[in-house]
């Protein structure tokens, strides 16, 4: 599937990629909710819709991932919430097999995501995956989504990797485009991003299944 002799670079998202993104539907859709419910004293479908809502306004912004903002926007302190739930923060399956493959083949692992960096910290602490990285980029250190083109350009002049030299891998389709638009040779979708949906795939992208299928046997 990957020509790998092709490729110096390995650009990895988080959410959905590496990581389960159960998680994350469960923190915002159910577990933020219920708490907003307890703290405004309204019915949790309210809750539910409302928030929703509001997420949805924000979509494809920085806001959208800001856990301060949200904190802010909300009234609740959503980082200390996270902190309570880390320990359900869970790794896909193969992705440590793949992360020790790519060390192995001398690849530069980069770690490059929309998620605020006190998420990314909570997270890679709980998941001790932080070693693996060479680099970690957030889309608030650039000032722009991954969404945009302009994000891609700011981050191959910051990361110094070669978009003709790289694989990218994520699990939004539309990160996937404007990479595409780029320049990045090498893309792939990651199917399966929460467990709850394990047959979502791309009919843009090549779909991967499991990360040790990427490893020549």
């Amino acid at each position: 599937m990957v020509p790998w002799a092709e490729i110096d670079f390995a650009l990895l998202d988080m959410d959905g990629t590496l990581l389960d993104r159960y998680f994350d539907d469960y923190f915002w859709e159910e577990h933020v909710p219920q708490k907003y419910a307890e703290v405004k004293k309204i019915s949790y479908a309210k809750a539910r819709k409302k928030l929703l809502a509001m997420y949805k306004k924000e979509e494809k912004t920085l806001n959208w991932t800001d856990v301060l903002y949200w904190s802010d926007r909300i009234g609740l302190d959503i980082v200390a919430m996270k902190e309570a739930l880390r320990s359900q923060v869970r790794v896909h399956v193969g992705v440590e097999v793949f992360l020790n493959f790519l060390r192995d083949e001398k690849k530069e692992i980069i770690l490059v995501t929309n998620a605020h960096p006190r998420t990314v910290q909570i997270k890679l602490e709980q998941t001790q995956l932080l070693p693996y990285f060479d680099s970690v980029l957030c889309s608030a250190d650039i000032g722009l989504p991954k969404e945009e083109v302009g994000f891609w350009r700011d981050a191959e002049r910051v990361l110094r990797f070669k978009k003709e030299r790289s694989l990218f891998i994520d699990d939004n389709e539309n990160v996937l485009l404007a990479a595409h638009t780029y320049g990045i040779k090498h893309l792939l979708h990651k199917s399966g991003a929460s467990s709850r949906f394990l047959d979502e795939r791309s009919d843009l992208f090549p779909s991967l299944d499991q990360f040790t299928d990427l490893i020549p046997k």
